[in-house]
């Protein structure tokens, strides 16, 4: 027996198969489906275009669940910021030092004991003003209390002199001459002192209190017989009120709004006042709060406590209060977590919270430093202040949606017409090829647009959505039609069509039972690549603004605001993520359309 015949039986004897056998006998055992299978996940771009969709798929469809979004939110503060966590970031060198803290809208501001003051956080303010550009003379001032505004802080130092930095051109550095130390008047101690949006206040140990900054949209005027009696300050974005030595609160100024008419409750036996951006809070000495002001966003609706609160602290939408028992509740708007107060806060014995627009730390006794609420925005916001991750996957689902659905309705028109076309021929295949081609004649884009000028505004934007994904599928399938031709018309020659002709078997269930299964490798192939021009074409519509029109996000909505020179150089961040995630989105869909080509192609498989 020949050395060749001995290994060949002893490798069916003992499994040592020899690989010309191995590949003769997989190809016997393999069905067609198995060896495209096989051959596909072989396919290293295959896989590789696979996981990548997958991995989209499950953000875009998972991560909606977990991070709701709230299609009219705009929030005026929160423009334009860029990626990163660092809005409570503060410098390790406050950890058991910090004497005062204050937060702008994306930045904070610190001084330690030692006068030294430390700003952290997206600092920008426009693209020539940065609030980390602490002027020379007050980092050589011994800096005892800070505050921050919208676009402007304001610091004193211990021996009264006032600093501000940042935006000044709306007045917000014009400090009343009162403040200024003078060998006449001397110097008034400041004990207390706030910012808004573009105004600034202090408060004297004397009584007295004066404000300054944008006097076009704030009353700024303090009633003389208020002065002399005032305790505490507190200013919302454009107002604000005092609460005075006889516990009282009042409005100070002459102009009415929705702070001059101070609830009756708070006429006297108010222990502390505070301001979020649209109300104000006033605490009484029973633990009562009193909230009055446009309380949008729950501020108006303190919970219940299990202590009596003794201190008031106000953020731009919520508020924070510390008990008696040393516990911290926080209440109002939650939509960056500013009032989830971590369990670490109440099992520490806090000393002071300071709490401004979304933001809040908390100092122990001991030092520590302890933070809730907004660290920031991971993929940076948009010009109105919207969170670019949330709309992301949220748009990226409703992109891939309306590339999906408008793919079933054109692979459902293409298939059914395409099989009758194939199988039946004749009248019925001239009658419908012609129909393919006087549609599959019209130009899509200029079509679409025509359409969306027509209806304009007409429907809303869950209507447009559906009416996109209609037209998208009724305008796409004449190239599925002509696949499906093409195929069925060599298939029905074949013997097996014959012979279920013979046995009696009906025409649809031949078309669509016996020779459609044949052809669906070649259909999947076309179907895998379509969907990715659909959402392609989708993208494009809303991009050119003729889409599905904001707020309602979609990856090709969301690339419409880069379509300006400032976003593109200043912005990056709102244009970059959005087109990375669409461009490996479309190349992984290709690329396991290519493996899928080449897994059915059996010249493909090198045997």
């Amino acid at each position: 027996m020949s050395e060749k015949k001995k290994s060949s039986l002893l490798g069916r004897l003992f499994g040592n198969r020899n690989k010309e056998i191995d590949i003769l006998v997989e190809e016997q055992i393999q069905s067609p489906s198995k060896m495209m299978l096989d051959n596909f996940l072989h396919n290293r771009l295959g896989m590789t275009g696979l996981i990548g969709f997958f991995v989209i798929l499950m953000i875009v469809t998972i991560v909606p669940i977990f991070m709701p979004i709230n299609l009219g939110e705009s929030d005026n503060t929160q423009t334009n910021v860029a990626p990163g966590l660092v809005m409570m970031k503060f410098p390790k060198e406050l950890e058991g030092n910090v004497a005062d803290i204050s937060n702008g809208p994306t930045y904070g501001v610190g001084v330690d004991k030692d006068g030294k003051v430390y700003v952290w956080g997206h600092t920008k303010i426009s693209k020539i003003i940065d609030i980390a550009n602490i002027p020379m003379e007050i980092q050589r001032a011994n800096i005892r209390m800070v505050a921050a505004g919208y676009d402007h802080v304001v610091a004193v130092d211990k021996d009264n002199n006032v600093y501000v930095w940042g935006n000044d051109r709306l007045g917000q550095d014009n400090i009343p001459s009162e403040l200024v130390p003078s060998k006449i008047r001397g110097t008034k101690e400041i004990i207390q002192l706030e910012a808004g949006y573009q105004i600034s206040g202090a408060v004297t140990a004397d009584g007295e209190a004066y404000l300054w900054g944008n006097e076009n949209m704030s009353d700024l005027s303090v009633h003389p017989e208020y002065q002399g009696h005032i305790k505490k300050l507190a200013i919302t974005n454009s107002y604000y009120c005092l609460l005075l030595d006889d516990g009282s609160v009042v409005y100070g100024g002459y102009k009415s709004n929705a702070f001059s008419n101070v609830p009756a409750t708070l006429k006297s036996d108010v222990v502390d006042i505070a301001a979020s951006s649209d109300t104000m809070c006033g605490l009484k000495s029973d633990g009562t709060l009193v909230v009055w002001g446009n309380g949008t966003h729950g501020e108006d609706k303190p919970p219940v406590m299990s202590s009596k609160p003794v201190e008031i602290y106000g953020g731009r939408w919520h508020y924070s209060v510390l008990l008696e028992n040393g516990d911290v509740l926080s209440w109002g708007n939650n939509s960056h977590k500013e009032t989830e107060v971590p369990q670490s806060v109440n099992d520490a014995e806090i000393d002071t919270i300071y709490s401004s627009y979304f933001q809040n730390y908390a100092v122990t006794k001991d030092g520590r430093i302890l933070t809730w609420g907004l660290k920031g925005y991971l993929l940076g916001t948009d010009n109105l202040g919207r969170d670019i991750l949330t709309r992301l996957v949220h748009g990226g689902k409703t992109t891939m949606t309306v590339g999906f659905v408008a793919e079933v309705i054109a692979l459902t028109i293409g298939v059914i017409t395409g099989g009758l076309a194939g199988y039946f021929g004749g009248s019925v295949d001239l009658l419908i090829m012609r129909i393919a081609e006087v549609i599959g004649s019209l130009p899509f884009l200029p079509f679409a647009l025509l359409l969306s000028a027509i209806i304009g505004s007409r429907i809303d934007v869950q209507l447009r959505m559906y009416l996109i994904m209609v037209v998208l599928g009724l305008l796409s399938w004449t190239g599925v039609c002509r696949l499906v031709r093409a195929q069925i018309l060599a298939e029905r020659e074949k013997e097996f069509v014959l012979a279920a002709q013979a046995m009696g078997v009906k025409e649809g269930a031949i078309i669509f039972r016996h020779i459609l299964p044949n052809v669906m490798s070649i259909l999947l192939v076309d179907a895998t690549l379509a969907f990715a021009t659909c959402m392609l074409t989708e993208s494009s519509l809303s991009y050119l603004g003729f889409g599905i029109s904001p707020p309602t996000p979609t990856w090709g909505n969301m690339l419409t605001g880069a379509n300006n020179s400032i976003v593109i150089q200043q912005y990056w961040w709102q244009w970059v993520f959005v087109s990375i995630i669409f461009g490996v989105c479309t190349i992984c869909i290709n690329l396991v359309g290519d493996a899928i080509r080449d897994a059915v192609d059996p010249k493909s498989l090198g045997r």
